[in-house]
Order: structure tokens, then sequence, then C-alpha cells
């Protein structure tokens, strides 16, 4: 069984991968730290289950798992969620996850999730599993090969007749990206999101043309095209985090064609603008909230959350504090010493405890810190808890 874990904490992947491969050694593992990596091992390994945590930076395995899964119907998902995101694994079970595992993460119950789907993929016949590897294989040698003809470049003695039969008048749709990093995982996202468009309105294929653009040839009805096209921006504008176009062509009924009009649309993108949903600030801003809510006893420092939802630094602190009213680093303490007032409640907890539970190593800093806040020193408020609580008992 090929098992990829997908999880921004290290010491997770490791302690996961130690654990399967001491009892299952024959399972082939692949890590990924983040979404953008694990969308790369999905395309490039046949993976057949997935232990993913459900908040990852830069998009969600929640979010991963939806955008996958018309691609990859096959692979079986498993989620890792705190307590406090357990209302996110109930959604992923909704959606089609096969289960959740809660941390901390117990060795036994990692085999126990094993042992389950081992038996699954044993039941799937070889001759599935040839077959799906054949349709990927042939996938990438028609993305390859139309990706050649539509630069113009020379495709050697490959007959583009079949697919000119096949596809006798047909629309050009580019998706064309503005990014100054690696979009893998925006590459990712438009290829399954264009791909199933594309079904559901008529047929056609996706490919990757460049670093930064796609391009998808369908054939459909003329009327249904600019549904397809405001439907795709729409999807776009929700899960993509760089700026984007989408152009269609005219109706191109001879294949030869394809590459004169390929220039044209990409002529065309130098005078459109591009798009970017206005409310995605306010998505990476509850996206960062949410990761700051669920790891608030780690590093969180702003280059750190910044990097998370993709933002500049200094755009981030500015957004932040637009959203919410408050600077990024008061949030923080905020948040900290809100739960430290919590673990207070705990008398067998030591305050150097409480302390690096809620995320500070200096017990001077983390006391002042409360005290600046509450006008109490930890050791007072949990004295005026005790005191509170024998008066209750008289």
């Amino acid at each position: 069984m090929n098992i990829l874990v997908v999880d921004d904490e290290n010491v997770i992947r490791s302690g996961i991968k130690r654990t399967i491969q001491t009892h299952y050694p024959d399972c082939r593992i692949s890590l990924a730290s983040s979404a953008d990596e694990a969308v790369v091992q999905l395309r490039n390994e046949p993976i057949d289950l997935v232990l993913s945590d459900i908040m990852m930076p830069g998009m969600s395995g929640l979010e991963l798992m939806k955008l996958a899964k018309p691609q990859h119907p096959h692979v079986r998902w498993v989620f890792i969620s705190a307590k406090s995101e357990f209302s996110y694994a109930q959604e992923a079970l909704r959606l089609g996850a096969r289960d959740y595992i809660l941390k901390p993460i117990g060795k036994e119950r990692i085999v126990e999730i094993i042992d389950k789907f081992q038996e699954d993929v044993r039941r799937e016949s070889e001759q599935t599993r040839e077959a799906r590897g054949l349709t990927m294989n042939l996938k990438y040698l028609r993305e390859a090969v139309f990706q050649r003809w539509a630069a113009g470049l020379d495709i050697g003695n490959f007959d583009m007749k079949p697919l000119a039969d096949t596809y006798s008048s047909f629309y050009l749709v580019m998706v064309k990206m503005d990014a100054d990093r690696p979009v893998h995982l925006e590459h990712f996202i438009i290829d399954n999101v264009l791909a199933e468009l594309i079904e559901r309105y008529g047929h056609g294929f996706v490919i990757s043309y460049d670093a930064q653009s796609l391009l998808g040839l369908i054939s459909l009805p003329e009327a249904s095209l600019p549904l397809l096209v405001n439907e795709l921006r729409t999807h776009l504008r929700q899960y993509l985090r760089v700026p984007f176009q989408a152009i269609a062509s005219e109706l191109i009924e001879n294949f030869h064609l394809v590459p004169d009009e390929i220039r044209r649309l990409r002529q065309a993108s130098h005078t459109q603008m591009y798009e970017q949903d206005e409310r995605g600030g306010d998505r990476a801003i509850e996206t960062s909230i949410q990761y700051i809510k669920s790891h608030f006893n780690e590093d969180l420092s702003l280059e750190k959350i910044a990097s998370i939802v993709y933002l500049n630094p200094v755009y981030f602190s500015q957004l932040f504090k637009q959203k919410t009213g408050q600077g990024y680093k008061e949030f923080v303490i905020q948040l900290r010493l809100e739960q430290a007032k919590r673990l207070l409640n705990n008398p067998s907890l030591k305050l150097a405890d409480v302390a690096e539970r809620i995320g500070y190593q200096d017990l001077r800093h983390f006391s002042q810190q409360f005290r600046k806040r509450f006008s109490l020193t930890p050791s007072e408020y949990r004295q005026q808890l005790q005191a509170n609580s024998t008066q209750l008992n008289w």
C-alpha cells in the first residue's frame, strides 16, 4: 500500500512514518509538509491512502481533499485533528473522508487505521490498479504532446488525427496566473476545477501549458461557454491566492489552427485585467486565526503566520489589524493569556507548566504579561480562584 503523510509538523510526519514502517515494512510512505507538496506527490505517485492534518499552511486538508477527489477518486482520506478542530473532522467525514485520528496520536490508532485499509487495497484487483496507472500515463503523454503542438513545436511522428477527429469543433480556455513564486498548488486547483467543469458542460481535457498557465480544450454548445467561464472564475476567486485571468477563444473548427489561437489568447492577456477575490483578505485572516487557535503553544511569529496564508508580513500585519481591530501581537498575547486563565484552574499544574503550554518558555516574561493584562500575577489569580472556591463551598 502507498501512503502519503501530510502534516506541517516534522515530528508528527516522522513519528507516523516510523510507526507504519515498524508494523508494515512493505508499505511505501511518502511525506509532505504542506498541501503544495502533497499535490506533487498525488500527481507523481500512485497513492492509496492519505493521512493528512486537517489544518495546514496555505490550504486545509479538507480543501485539499475536496479538490483532489475528482481526479483521484480511489484515494482514501484520513484526517489528523485536534479536539478543537473536531467539527472540521466531522465535516470531512460528511464529504467523503474514511476516518479521523485525534491528537495526541497513539500508535495503536495508526495500526488500526492501516489494518482497516490494507484489506480494502488488497481487494482491488491488480487489473484495476494497472488500468488506473495506464490511464494516468496516457494523460501525461497526451499532455506532453499537445503542449508541444500548442506551442508550435515538433511532435515527431505522433499522429494527431485521432484527436483532431474527436474534436472537430471546440473552444480553448486559458487560465494564466501572475505570481513570483512556484504555483504547484494553484496549478493543481485550476487543473481540477477546469477538468470538472469541462466534464459537466461537455467533453475535453486540460493541459499544463507553462509554469503559470493552463489550457483547457472543450467541445460544448456555444451558449454554455459563458456559463462555464463564469463558474470557473467564481471557483478560482474562491480558491486561488494569486491573481489570475480566464480567457476563452472563439469557436475553432480546424485543429491545426490551435497554435495560432493560443498566440492570440496570450496577446489578449496583455490587455486584460487580472482578477482576485476581494474576500481573499477575509479568508486569509480567518485561516490565520484558526491556525493560531490550534497552535497557540508553538512559534507564532508574524513572519511564520504570514507565510502560512502566502502574504507579505507587512501587508499581513496591516490586514490583520484592519479585519480584527487588534494588532497581531496583541491578539496572540490575549489568546494565550485567556488560555492561561483556564489552565490556572488546575491546581496540579505548576506555573512553569502553564507558561510552557501557552507558548512562553520564560516564566518571568509570562508573569509580566499576565499582570499587565489582568492586574494580577498568575499566583495571585490562582489564589483568588481558590478563595472564591472556598467561599462557594461554605
